[in-house]
């Protein structure tokens, strides 16, 4: 897998600054995408997809978003996208999904109405912050039912054509993820198209049994180490950089900043540690007996949200001791710093 390619990696890095310019990444990364099937991480073998537990899924997404946190942050929510396979009726599944480019983009927030018709449901809505929608093969969003008493909610997949991308997504970092707006705007979707996502989905395997937010919290979390070692990697070589200038004039400042790096990387590790640690023994006994309580769940989200806080404390204390330099936008420092903070700012990583 072309992934784990230091020099490929090396690559991806090169084009970090354009891929951020233009706020989409590189055609050809894509392509490289496709063709190691990381958008299709959850989608099982028959569909064309990887089928990984979700253990080494979390490996993938830290090393992607360890090269570059734009290009780990669209592998970690296209890879999501997967989980609809197992709820989505069979034909329909199998069309979408089957793909070699197959990748969808969409919103979980009910922000769009339904309104029952014969054969199915007239949609419109619109909904915010759908990574990778410049290049979605499908797209899928909620919807509150209309006409049929009580609202309920249900999710709907829409083909391109349905669909219009609102370019507005200007955010702090993660610029390169074209996580716009979508729209749509009075389509005719058939019931074949629609799903509840809650529902028992039709594979065993244990994935796609995950309840949603320790999935997302595990996920997210893997995308902020990976940045995060990225980011203090940055420092260590901006330290390298520096060092023969403040040996002589600032020596205590190298010593400082050096000694900073060294502090949270071990923090990093430690709670790394932790993570991994409660995702796989978690991830064994639910696979052996095919539930977890409650309790087990809440704790993988904790170790979760602690590994996610400690990168962005981490970036935090070792930021003012870098200078000028890190508030330049265009330099590593301040991309992978800015990425971070974008990634951590998610609710499910928040401990309230």
């Amino acid at each position: 897998m072309f992934l784990y390619d230091n020099e490929q990696a090396e690559k991806i890095r090169e084009h970090s600054q354009r891929m951020e310019q233009r706020g989409e990444i590189e055609p050809w990364l894509l392509e490289l995408t496709y063709d190691a099937k990381l958008f299709k991480a959850f989608v099982p073998r028959e569909l064309g997809g990887l089928a990984l537990g979700l253990p080494e899924a979390l490996r993938l997404f830290e090393r992607a978003s360890w090269i570059d946190g734009a290009f780990g942050w669209l592998v970690t929510i296209g890879s999501g996208g997967g989980f609809f396979c197992a709820t989505l009726p069979e034909r329909e599944a199998a069309a979408l999904f089957s793909g070699r480019e197959a990748v969808l983009a969409g919103s979980g927030l009910p922000t769009g109405t339904a309104k029952p018709v014969e054969g199915g449901y007239r949609v419109s809505g619109r909904w915010k912050f759908c990574s990778g929608s410049t290049y979605a093969s499908f797209y899928t969003a909620n919807c509150m039912i209309e006409g049929e008493g009580e609202p309920r909610m249900r999710s709907f997949a829409f083909l391109p054509e349905q669909v219009e991308v609102i370019r507005d997504w200007n955010s702090l970092g993660l610029r390169a993820t074209s996580s716009h707006s979508i729209a749509v705007r009075d389509a005719f979707v058939p019931e074949s198209m629609t799903f509840d996502i809650a529902s028992e989905p039709r594979y065993d395997d244990p994935i796609y049994r995950v309840p949603f937010l320790p999935f997302a919290q595990t996920s997210f979390a893997a995308v902020s180490i990976g940045i995060a070692r990225h980011f203090l990697e940055e420092c260590r070589s901006f330290a390298d950089l520096k060092a023969p200038e403040w040996s002589a004039a600032q020596p205590r400042r190298l010593e400082a900043l050096l000694g900073a790096v060294e502090a949270q990387e071990n923090r990093l590790n430690a709670a790394c540690d932790r993570f991994y640690a409660a995702v796989e023994s978690s991830w064994a006994a639910f696979v052996r007996e095919g539930a977890l309580p409650d309790v087990r769940w809440d704790e993988v989200g904790r170790v979760s949200q602690e590994a996610a806080g400690e990168a962005r404390s981490g970036a935090q204390a070792v930021f003012p001791l870098l200078g000028m330099t890190a508030l330049l936008n265009d330099h590593p420092l301040n991309r992978t710093w800015r990425d971070l903070h974008t990634v951590t700012q998610h609710s499910v990583l928040l401990s309230l």
